[in-house]
């Protein structure tokens, strides 16, 4: 998949946690139904609805996307029902879509679902002079996140082996503290390893993930690292218990130019998520 546009458009949808049937709820909202929200708003209005108004003319012209990116906990009750639900909108769409998965989905079976040309799990992808890397954090039955020996060789190799393209790494757990204590025991174990990777190669342009359901945008002195809101519920960011609020649901759009420079926004729904039922136990 190549694209030679100056400027390349991603929409990054993340931890939709889709349930066995549609009409099923989590804590009081019907995640599928803020899914397709969020997406059908992000396809309609591409980022004109942009949280950071210092850059919002440069993105208001913007529609087409040429990639969907989800980062992980695409289902909270992983089947084949849920996640042909969310092929299925995906297909709708005529965008190539790339799926990776969170710790609470079942990745045998994402990769046997989304397995066709537009929508499917590809590690690497190029698009023009871009690389998009794609990387496994899940621990099998654990909410935490560690990437194995298999996926960092697999980075390095990446990116050893095209260093004339900038990349875009992607994975579903943080690899920087978020400043809640409860959440950032679950940040990828080993993270200084992928850090320490990432900072030999000054293509690396961004990192962005999955996983903490609000938003993160660090410049570290090489690349920049993102989080992205979840499409259903998000936590109370800097809390040190599990905790959520009603801010609404939200999606990012990164823009990638040739020349290196990366663009991003978070774009919420409007309004808040007034079915929400807050409590302290846990999703």
């Amino acid at each position: 998949m190549t694209n030679n546009a100056a400027c390349l458009s991603i929409l990054q949808l993340s931890d939709l946690h889709i349930l066995a049937a549609p009409e099923d709820k989590m804590l009081g909202i019907n995640t599928e139904h803020y899914f397709h929200a969020c997406l059908e708003q992000a396809v309609r209005h591409g980022s004109r609805q942009a949280v950071r108004p210092s850059s919002r003319q440069a993105f208001a012209a913007k529609h087409h996307f040429d990639l969907i990116l989800l980062t992980g906990d695409l289902a909270q009750e992983p089947c084949l029902a849920s996640y042909r639900r969310i092929l299925t909108a995906l297909e709708a769409h005529q965008t190539p879509c790339i799926c990776l998965p969170g710790n609470h989905d079942d990745y045998e079976l994402m990769l046997k679902v989304f397995n066709s040309g537009r929508v499917n799990c590809r590690k690497q992808v190029l698009l023009g002079n871009w690389q998009l890397i794609s990387l496994n954090s899940q621990i099998p039955g654990e909410p935490g996140g560690r990437l194995s020996n298999e996926e960092l060789a697999f980075l390095e190799n990446c990116l050893s082996a095209n260093p004339d393209c900038h990349a875009l790494i992607a994975v579903h757990h943080h690899c920087l503290e978020t400043k809640s204590p409860w959440m950032d025991t679950m940040i990828i174990e080993n993270s200084r390893e992928l850090l320490a990777i990432a900072g030999k190669y000054p293509q690396v342009k961004a990192i962005t993930t999955g996983h903490i359901h609000q938003v993160m945008d660090i410049e570290t002195t090489t690349f920049r690292v993102l989080g992205v809101p979840s499409t259903c519920f998000q936590f109370v960011p800097e809390s040190s218990e599990f905790g959520v609020n009603d801010t609404a649901p939200g999606y990012r759009v990164i823009e990638l130019y040739a020349d290196g420079r990366v663009e991003s926004e978070v774009v919420r729904l409007p309004g808040t998520l007034a079915e929400l039922q807050i409590n302290t136990h846990g999703y």
